[in-house]
């Protein structure tokens, strides 16, 4: 706590004592100023173009598939190191931690699991199956230019894994990127984070974008004294090469490279790298290797025709106490589409082709023989089709179409049907139909599947996952004094056949993976508003109600999904002071959840109401120079309990009948939420346009 009030003391005395080279910020008043006489017009002021929805650049308003948009600086109101941490304050969008020992984790989007969520970077599925859970806390902020959310189904443009929505990273670009940027942060904790990214010419026409980021965090630290690290030690470092090239007539090119390398562990307080793999000390060390390769060209035709591309090559080397799990993943992806607008008609004609290879060391990739080693090898053909037909000024009609053909599982059909209605500038609705399909993925991308707490069954031959959605989106716009008021509503259904799930309920000591006998429905509503007072205040706030469940068809009852909590929300309040001053107030809140208790825990099934709150104070200067400081988890909230016997991780006393009646067991996935308490952050970043 001392540290934390040494940090802020420095950045009060260091920001307000500034004069000289402050930035007068004066209350928005743009819109008036422009002195615009019809209301309709000033509503198109705000607009953005966005690709996520139809694979194709078209403006906000415009597309009939409602998309979420999120600025790098929208993220700079709660610095993070990686976007893994960064989604939180996406309404809706939920990074879940999986272990609270080894703390990797997944995205789930409305209450669906990580596998559900597909991570485009610039369009392309570079991040799916294995890197779900390993790969998402190596992206870095320093990448993005923004991020684009679709929340529901979208596989008749993206495929296999895109059944619960799309987050696509939209990286900078070399051309208009700045000349140099630099974001140096650290924490109370001495969490320690640099982003450096420079961009160069090369000739007149091709620029380059080099990115580093590299994160350490060493000190091992056991607030609540179970004798487990309350967050995983780290040690990344990520290398990201951008190239965009000048062309005729604005033809599209550019090409991408990034390597990531990352040495993680969690465990007890005692642990060192001469106990990896031993049953001495308990610990789980994992280390990553993973390159990325991706791009697009734009064919020298008269016609538009693009060809996207991608590679990634995932190795883990991981310990899980006693556990070794070994993996290795490459994934190359292609497609080509043709974007021909035949008057009031857009279409988008396009062929994609999928390989993924994936081995590991554990069941997951064995023969029906039980005995002899097979690893995935799945390609995966598509071709779609998709109008984009503008009927009038007031009504946008989207017809889409996909096939798929895999080897295991044959032919998978995905059609999708959008509808928007604007008539007139304030009032938009959204309707999308739509369905989704997730070809069998590993049970590995399950980390309760690895840490050794329990045995992995399957229990038959697991088909394809299918869902049916539909969302409806409304978007109101209310002219307040000069400004607008947004907001934006959605509701959703979707309803899952064949859901892969994993029984932890049966038997305490197994997983059970299985086709579900009866159906899954995820069910809600979200409403986001965002709001500029007439003083220096902006305000965005964020609910969402879910429900998240599983029903067999021999059952009456429905199952609650597991971390799936029925309220949750987001909360960012930012007020400008005189010369350059910024104060944000942000954070997350979460209703009782569900969570994997043991037979006979004496923990609650359900979570506690809990909030992450951070507060930050950020000084901009005309140099470029800006400082920022604040307190993360601001209301000091953690788990309690999130270890199960942590004095037992090897369960060499599991069987004691009178310190163990209950025949507990080691588990390490009750944890919710971070086990970090409050803490400060001091940060400088520095950029040269």
């Amino acid at each position: 706590m001392k540290r934390i009030l040494l940090i802020a003391t420095f950045l009060s005395s260091f920001c307000f004592s500034q004069e000289t080279d402050s930035l007068h910020l004066k209350p928005n008043k743009e819109l008036d100023s422009l002195k615009i006489s019809k209301k309709e017009e000033r509503t198109k002021l705000i607009d953005d173009i966005v690709i996520t929805g139809t694979i194709k650049p078209v403006s906000r308003s415009k597309s009939p598939v409602a998309v979420e948009i999120y600025t790098q600086k929208f993220f700079q109101k709660n610095p993070t190191p990686n976007i893994f941490e960064a989604v939180a304050m996406v309404n809706g969008v939920k990074p879940q931690l999986n272990c609270s020992v080894c703390n990797t984790g997944d995205i789930h989007i409305n209450g669906l699991e990580g596998p559900y969520t597909m991570i485009l970077i610039d369009g392309m599925p570079i991040v799916s199956s294995l890197s779900t859970v390993y790969g998402l806390s190596g992206i870095p902020n320093s990448l993005v230019d923004r991020i684009e959310v679709v929340k529901g189904p979208a596989s008749s443009l993206y495929g296999s894994e895109a059944m619960g929505g799309v987050i696509n990273i939209i990286t900078k670009n070399a051309l208009t990127a700045p000349k140099l940027s630099v974001d140096l942060m650290t924490t109370s904790w001495s969490e320690n984070n640099l982003d450096f990214s420079t961009k160069f010419n090369v000739g007149k026409k091709a620029a380059s974008l080099l990115s580093l980021n590299y994160f350490s965090f060493n000190e091992k630290i056991d607030q609540n004294r179970d004798n487990f690290t309350d967050a995983a030690l780290q040690n990344r470092i990520s290398v990201f090469n951008k190239w965009n090239f000048q062309r005729k007539e604005n033809r599209l090119a550019s090409f991408a490279l990034r390597y990531l390398y990352e040495d993680r562990f969690g465990g007890e307080m005692q642990w060192n790298k001469t106990f990896r793999g031993s049953n001495q000390v308990y610990g789980e060390s994992i280390y990553t290797n993973r390159v990325e390769a991706f791009g697009m060209y734009q064919w020298p035709l008269k016609e538009q025709i693009i060809t996207q591309f991608s590679y990634n090559y995932h190795n883990q080397n991981s310990f899980y106490g006693t556990n070794p799990f070994n993996a290795l993943q490459k994934v190359a992806f292609t497609q080509t589409y043709w974007d021909k607008t035949f008057g009031k008609h857009d279409l988008i004609l396009g062929a994609t082709f999928k390989k993924t290879f994936y081995d590991d060391n554990t069941p997951g990739t064995l023969a029906t023989d039980g005995v002899t080693n097979q690893p995935m090898n799945s390609p995966i053909f598509g071709v779609f089709l998709q109008d984009q037909w503008e009927i009038n000024a007031e009504n946008t009609l989207l017809l889409g179409y996909r096939y798929d053909y895999d080897k295991i599982h044959h032919s998978v059909h995905s059609p999708r049907f959008a509808w928007k209605f604007s008539p007139n500038p304030y009032h938009t609705l959204r309707f999308n139909f739509g369905t989704g399909f997730r070809v069998v993925n590993l049970f590995t991308e399950d980390h309760a599947a690895l840490t050794g707490s329990r045995e992995v069954v399957i229990k038959s031959d697991l088909k394809p996952e299918r869902s049916v959605n539909g969302n409806l989106n409304y978007i109101w716009k209310i002219p307040a004094g000069g400004r607008l008021v947004n907001l934006d509503a959605s509701v959703f259904y979707t309803y899952f056949t064949n859901k892969i799930v994993g029984d932890f309920d049966t038997d305490p000591d197994k997983i059970i993976y299985d086709n579900l006998h009866g159906y899954g429905v995820s069910r809600g509503a979200s409403l986001n508003v965002d709001f500029s007072f007439s003083f220096p205040l902006s305000v965005n706030l964020g609910v969402t109600y879910l429900d998240v469940f599983q029903k067999l068809d021999n059952e009456n009852e429905k199952t609650q999904q597991l971390h799936a909590p029925k309220w949750s929300g987001t909360y960012s309040l930012t007020y400008k002071l005189p010369q350059g001053i910024t104060v944000d107030f942000t954070g997350q809140f979460y209703g009782p959840m569900r969570l994997p208790v043991l037979s006979n825990d004496f923990r609650p099934e359900y979570s506690p109401f809990y909030s992450l709150a951070n507060i930050q104070v950020s000084k901009s200067f005309k140099s470029g120079f800006e400082v920022y400081c604040g307190i993360k988890n601001l209301f000091n909230f953690t788990p309690k309990d999130p270890l199960m016997r942590p004095f037992d991780p090897f369960d060499k006393n599991v069987d004691d009948p009178v310190n163990n009646p209950n025949h507990y067991t080691f588990d390490t996935t009750y944890g919710y939420a971070p086990m970090q308490r409050i803490r400060g952050f001091l940060g400088v970043r520095y950029i040269l346009k």
